[in-house]
């Protein structure tokens, strides 16, 4: 496979094996829908309908609204990690009345902080009403601290092992307002789900890094080649060699398509483009990346 190119999908196609992945919240959009910092992805499969991530505000709801798909139909939440640009829609969910399960780690609810140069430090924790929500929906709620499946084809992470040496997870986040005591974001978690062209995994921001959390699903499914993989890697900040290391790791699993945004970094894309041997998609609201 020659080298790919960076682009944006056009429009919106369903893959031969019934997984189709729209859109809703990203950090672009095309016209007339609404983008914010954040992220949300609307999953139809396997007669499935399961909302990943919210973004952090209610933009989700009105761009679903407006490329005519109704989340009131929605079987599952899965929440990739609690900060706020992930996790402030849920405050705009109806009520559990309609919803099947909610998914998410028992960390997601705690506060967090990012470190400012200058005190106050910003809070970037689930939002107090998304909390909560989480809170009503009780027995509706189930916390993944360890690998869960949905089906038998979809599967989350849970925690995720991190065994990598070139991935730094780490970062200015903490645990408390004064930012001492350091947060390590043990609920990053993906979703995988099995298609007939390999394993599709959906990334929220890869914080526990992306080659730890393919090399996690790999040692639990014993898969060693991933159809997709979709969302933020969080590399805004990464360095050359990460990069270079990233894409290598991407080509070993023998990845077909990378579709990402959000924290992923323009640089970095670019990046990767030059070292990667799949084709690489730019996600954008209202698009599905395949």
């Amino acid at each position: 496979m020659g080298r790919s190119k960076v682009h944006a999908t056009k429009e919106i196609l369903t893959m031969r094996n019934h997984l189709k992945v729209t859109v809703l919240i990203e950090n672009q959009a095309c016209k007339g829908l609404l983008a914010e910092h954040g992220l949300s992805l609307w999953i139809e499969t396997g007669g499935l309908r399961i909302l990943f991530d919210t973004g952090q505000s209610a933009a989700f709801l009105t761009n679903a609204e407006r490329l005519g798909l109704s989340l009131s139909s929605v079987d599952a939440v899965v929440l990739s990690h609690g900060h706020y640009d992930h996790s402030g829609g849920l405050a705009f969910l109806p009520g559990p009345t309609g919803l099947q399960c909610f998914y998410l780690h028992p960390a997601a609810v705690l506060p967090r902080y990012s470190r400012r140069e200058q005190p106050p430090h910003k809070a970037i924790g689930m939002p107090m009403a998304s909390a909560s929500l989480v809170d009503r929906l009780g027995t509706h709620v189930t916390w993944t601290s360890v690998a869960t499946q949905i089906s038998k084809q979809i599967g989350i992470t849970g925690s995720i092992r991190r065994t990598t040496d070139f991935e730094d997870v780490g970062g200015p986040f903490f645990l408390d307002p004064g930012c001492t005591t350091p947060d390590t974001i043990p609920d990053d978690q993906a979703l995988w789900i099995e298609t007939k062209k390999g394993i599709v995994v959906l990334l929220g921001c890869a914080h526990a890094g992306v080659v730890n959390t393919l090399d996690h699903i790999s040692r639990n499914l014993g898969e060693k080649h991933f159809h997709a993989v979709i969302g933020g890697l969080h590399l805004r900040d990464a360095g050359r060699d990460r990069i270079v290391q990233t894409a290598k790791a991407l080509n070993r699993y023998r990845v077909d398509l990378l579709a990402v945004g959000h924290c992923t970094g323009d640089s970095a894309i670019e990046c990767l483009a030059g070292q990667y041997d799949g084709n690489i998609e730019q996600l954008t609201v209202g698009t599905v990346p395949f």
